[in-house]
């Protein structure tokens, strides 16, 4: 086996901006990332694997805080974390063929020394599969097909404009400021029994709404937390005159999906030599490049990820990190709407508002 993917989902503990690195003219001052065709929010693979490489190396440091490379000691952070190249006390990557964090995610050569190690570990970006939306009957986690297919899961006769519930009754939903009617879908149950299996909790599971993609994009835009801040004057303690500033984030209790594809370390080599990763059970296996990857969880639960983690943001519970499913489940709903929307109803979504 050349590779093997391993699906994770994730919970937000906290709200997460992953940002845009400037600021720009629109609704807010500083916006997240976003899918550059669909317009969902999302964490790039490149901020993950950053991230991961981090907390791993910190890890690693905790297991072996006395580590030393050809006599010298050489901590796996900040050494084998950072950019590689070296600077004064900071000597760059270890590059050894036995180093977790070097084989699993790569490495630098210094700025004179050709080469260099693209690592065994390839990370996708982190998709909203469920997103929290206020309506009067308490929050419902909304999804579409599009997101649900991320993660190996087929939804099928989501055609109307319209919310989609295990259990529809008569009376229109309100998706924040989008009322909605309300279609049956019995077989949300599976979604539900799969979603049970990830580790989603009972509360997100039994709140599942589906909604068409081109309207799930306008309510996760539409239903972003927008906070606003300003700027402290470190000698007088008071905000800054001119400093007001606000900027975006996904709410708490999102659910993510991602993939961390593992390559098999026994294709690889080294400066010609083999690589040689152990982690518990595991030898030179992409299981053995997975459970070097798994070290990084605790940490993203309680440092997180993204920017603002000093005003509360950013913290991430991974749910699930395993096998993906080995065949797509499959959803069918459909029929005609229950209901007639009244004012600001889907067909007025074009009309209405538009997320920055």
């Amino acid at each position: 086996m050349s590779y093997q993917k391993f699906l994770h989902v994730g919970l937000a503990l906290d709200p997460i901006h992953v940002g845009t690195g400037g600021a720009r003219i629109g609704r807010v001052d500083l916006s997240i990332v976003r899918d550059p065709v669909t317009r969902v929010p999302k964490i790039p693979g490149s901020s993950l694997a950053g991230v991961y490489r981090t907390y791993v190396a910190m890890e690693e440091t905790n297991a072996q805080p006395n580590r030393s490379v050809g006599g010298a000691p050489w901590p796996y952070y900040p050494h084998c974390a950072g950019l590689g190249q070296a600077r004064g006390s900071y000597r760059g990557h270890c590059a050894q063929p036995d180093c977790p964090v070097c084989v699993v995610f790569g490495f630098a050569r210094g700025r004179d020394q050709a080469g260099g190690f693209a690592g065994l570990a390839a990370f996708s970006d982190a998709h909203v599969l469920l997103f929290p939306v206020p309506t009067r009957q308490g929050p419902h986690w909304v999804t579409c097909p599009m997101a649900l297919r991320t993660v190996g899961v087929e939804v099928a006769g989501i055609d109307q404009d319209a919310v989609y519930l295990e259990n529809a009754g008569s009376n229109p939903l309100n998706l924040g400021w989008l009322l909605l009617p309300a279609q049956p879908c019995p077989q949300l149950s599976g979604l539900k029994g799969q979603l049970s299996q990830w580790g989603v909790p009972d509360y997100v599971r039994n709140r599942i709404a589906l909604l068409p993609d081109r309207l799930f994009v306008q309510v996760v835009n539409s239903n972003l937390e927008v906070r606003t801040s300003v700027s402290i004057n470190p000698e007088t303690g008071a905000a800054e005159e001119g400093a007001l500033f606000s900027y975006e984030a996904l709410p708490r209790t999102t659910v993510l999906g991602w993939e961390v594809i593992a390559k098999n370390p026994q294709h690889f080599k080294i400066d010609g030599r083999d690589i040689n990763l152990i982690k518990g059970q595991h030898q030179n296996t992409p299981q053995a490049v997975h459970e070097v990857v798994k070290q990084a969880h605790p940490y993203l639960e309680h440092l997180g990820v993204g920017g603002m983690g000093h005003r509360g943001m950013g913290r991430l519970k991974v749910l699930y990190a395993g096998d993906p499913l080995p065949s797509p489940l499959s959803i069918e709903c459909g029929g005609t709407a229950s209901a007639t929307a009244n004012e600001g109803s889907a067909s007025q979504v074009g009309e209405g508002r538009h997320a920055g």
